[in-house]
This record gives structure tokens, C-alpha cells and sequence, in this order.
């Protein structure tokens, strides 16, 4: 602390920012109690971030009420692991494979935090018991699902609680336009515009249907919450979103403008902000994903084309909900399996991995008033997988988790 103290920073100073882990302490660094709580991680899949997760998640269920858990995987996936935690629907095995995305159903944190919250509901009223959600789109790095699965239920529901007259097109004109699910899903779109048929007479079409079929939802809104359940409308919007949301990603998979990627990620966010708001609406919730789709700033990744930036999922929502929506995030010290070695003195990570202590929570902006006008350095990651927290916005972050080191994977099941 040598160096620090020299800049004018007082050891004591640092001590008084960073507090035990655990969930009442997350709650204490808050300016407020939020609505949404997000926790972010600067990489993906460590199992001592995961098990850290789930031991203050199961804290913050349990001491301060939040009744719905949120991760960053497929929103339609999603639904599956729900029906499993809130009546039991299927196994565990089941509910790992088939309603978590991105194949981290395999890693055993997110298997303990369903078994959890299983557990949990047992023997609960349904209106006490946890819910689960998935908040991203369908989507992966190497593309994106056909719109079908969203435009077909979302047409089904409709169907069976309106005039077909209303309607904007039957089933069969929906099943001819979508065609095969190949043509949406082939990877080759990804980096080739003109393999993507996000911009064909079809997809144009399939458009102007999902907005006529989600604009029906809102205007039927009281008949078909006297028709079916609240649970069946909230499903039902769901739908809509991810048709609408899809299309609008295939769109931009078929652009060749140099705006394709920023507005690629963009719409994913955009996507990941509106399940979230839904989430909201629901009430109190616990949200986990990569720091970088949680932060207020912009978010940015240099990728084959060059550098691109979007506004992330936390931007939108903290933009909507003010205080309402809070963010946690995690930084790390060292990955040493990744070649994450010790962090220099002169960044974040740095001054707080010297302190004699293996995690803390830490009171992002009273660390940053501490610090005062030392300007500390950003972080450079030896490693792609992991994303550094960048000093310039430390005061942006309402509370931060630290782990001194992670260790190597174990077995993920």
C-alpha cells in the first residue's frame, strides 16, 4: 500500500470501503433497496463465482424477499427450468439440458441454484414461491433461432382467445413464410450478410405479422386476462418480444452497413432489457450475467471487423428505473489457470488485492471518493475470456464483490 499511501490515499481509507460477503452486506452499500438487484461477473463458467453467487442469492431469497432469479440465458429455454422449480414439471436433469442455454446447464453452480430453488418452493403457496427466468434472447454467438417457436405460440395463444378475423394471417401463411428453420440458423450468416435472409420479402413480412400479432395482445389485454391466467398473458408477451426482437436481429444479420455489429449487440441488449423490465413488473428480483451487459456505461468488445459499442441490458433498465435497479459488479485477482496472473499496483484490482483479505464486498463509490484524483490504470487481461473493471467508472458501480484468487474448474457435474 506503499504507493498508494505516497499518492495521498490512507490505508484506513481503503479499509473502511470493503465489508464481509455476504447479502446484508451487498444491501448496506445500496443507496436504496432495488427492485432489480444485478450481480455481474467478469468472466463466465468459474465455479467459485457461481457458488459465491448462489450462497448470496440464497441470503437475499431468504433475508430481504426477492421471489424471482433471472440469468443471462434463452428466455424461451428459460420456461422449462421454471415449470420445474415452481411444480416440479420434469427432472433436474431435464430442466439442466433443455432450459438452460449456451451449455451452461452443465456447470454444477447453476445446477445447485436450481436443485436450490426446488427445494426451496416445496410445501410454499404459489404466490411465496421462487420463480426462474431466463433473460437473453434466443440467441448465440454464432447466430440466431428461427423466429419460429416465438410466432407460432404467440399465434396459437391468440388464436384461441380471439376472432380469427383479428387475426393478421392464418397458421399455415405463418408456416409458409417461416420455411425451413435451416435458412434462419445457418452460422454462415453470422460473418456473411448474404447468407442471412433477415432482409427477404419473407422476413419483411414476418414482421409486420409479429407487430400486428404483439399490438392484438395489448389491445385484447383485458379480455384475455378474464379468458386465461396471468401466468399464460405474461407467456404470451414473452412471445411477442423474443418475435419481434428475433426478426429484428435476423434483419440486422443480412445488413452489410458498418453499423451491422454495434446494432447486432445492440439488439440483443435491447432484447435482455425488455425481459428484464418484465421481470420488474413481477416484482423483486435477483439478476445474474457478465458485468459488461449490467454496467451503466457503454459497453465495448473488439472483435474481427474492429472495435464496437452498445448500449448494454443495465444502461436501458437503470435508465427506466432509477434507483429502482442497482448493480453489483465482480472483479477478480487473479485466474492463474488463464494466465490471469497478479494484478499490477496501479489499477483497481491492484490496490484491493493487497488487502489481507480473500473476498469483500466493497462500497464502490465511497472507494472512489477515497481515491480521490489518483487516477488508477485500467487492467489489461492477458486472457479474452476475462473483462477487467475500468476505473473510470467505478463511481457508476453501487457496490462491487472482489475475489482475491479462483482456481481451476473442477468437475462441472
Amino acid at each position: 500500500m506503499a504507493d498508494i499511501e505516497n499518492a495521498g490515499i490512507k490505508k484506513a481509507d481503503i479499509k473502511d470501503t470493503i465489508h464481509a460477503v455476504d447479502g446484508a452486506a451487498v444491501m448496506r452499500v445500496l443507496p436504496a433497496r432495488p427492485r432489480l438487484l444485478a450481480l455481474g461477473e467478469p468472466t463466465h463458467g468459474e465455479g467459485t463465482l457461481l457458488d459465491l453467487r448462489n450462497e448470496l442469492f440464497r441470503q437475499l431469497v431468504e433475508e430481504e424477499g426477492y421471489r424471482t432469479i433471472a440469468i443471462e440465458s434463452d428466455c424461451l429455454r428459460g420456461l422449462v427450468v421454471d415449470a420445474y422449480v415452481t411444480s416440479g414439471t420434469g427432472t433436474l436433469d431435464e430442466a439442466m439440458e433443455h432450459g438452460i442455454s449456451h451449455g451452461w446447464g452443465e456447470f454444477a453452480g447453476n445446477r445447485e441454484l436450481v436443485r436450490w430453488m426446488r427445494a426451496f418452493n416445496e410445501g410454499r403457496p404459489a404466490a411465496d414461491r421462487l420463480r426462474f427466468a431466463g433473460f437473453d434472447g434466443p440467441l448465440e454467438i454464432t447466430g440466431a433461432a428461427s423466429p419460429r417457436e416465438a410466432l407460432a405460440a404467440l399465434h396459437g395463444y391468440l388464436s384461441s382467445h380471439v376472432d380469427a378475423d383479428l387475426l393478421p394471417c392464418t397458421a399455415e401463411t405463418l408456416d409458409r413464410l417461416l420455411g425451413a428453420d435451416g435458412r434462419w440458423t445457418d452460422p454462415a450468416a453470422m460473418t456473411d450478410p448474404a447468407q442471412s435472409m433477415g432482409q427477404s420479402a419473407e422476413a419483411r413480412q414476418l414482421r409486420l405479422i409479429a407487430d400486428d400479432l404483439a399490438a392484438l395482445l395489448d389491445a385484447r389485454t383485458p379480455h384475455l386476462l378474464a379468458a386465461a391466467s396471468r401466468d399464460d398473458w405474461d407467456r404470451a408477451r414473452l412471445y411477442g418480444r423474443t418475435a419481434t426482437g428475433l426478426l429484428r436481429y435476423h434483419h440486422w444479420m443480412a445488413d452489410t452497413s458498418p453499423a451491422r455489429m454495434d446494432q447486432l449487440l445492440s439488439t440483443r441488449d435491447q432484447m435482455m432489457s425488455h425481459n428484464l423490465l418484465a421481470v420488474a413488473d413481477r416484482g423483486p428480483a435477483l439478476i445474474h450475467a457478465h458485468n459488461s451487459h449490467l454496467q451503466r456505461e457503454k459497453s465495448t468488445m473488439r472483435m474481427w471487423q474492429g472495435p464496437v459499442e452498445w448500449w448494454s441490458a443495465g444502461a436501458l433498465v437503470s435508465a427506466r428505473l432509477g434507483e429502482q435497479y442497482a448493480f453489483v459488479a465482480t472483479a477478480l485477482g487473479t485466474i492463474r489457470h488463464q494466465g490471469v496472473d497478479a494484478p499490477p499496483p496501479d489499477t483497481v484490482e491492484g490496490l484491493l488485492y493487497t488487502l489481507p483479505v480473500d473476498r469483500c464486498v466493497v462500497d464502490a463509490p465511497r472507494l472512489a471518493a477515497a481515491l480521490g484524483e489518483t487516477r488508477l490504470t485500467p487492467r489489461v487481461s492477458p486472457w479474452f475470456g476475462y473483462s477487467a473493471l475500468d476505473p473510470a467508472h467505478l463511481a457508476d458501480v453501487d457496490g462491487m464483490v472482489f475475489v482475491k484468487d479462483v482456481g481451476p474448474r473442477g468437475p462441472q457435474r
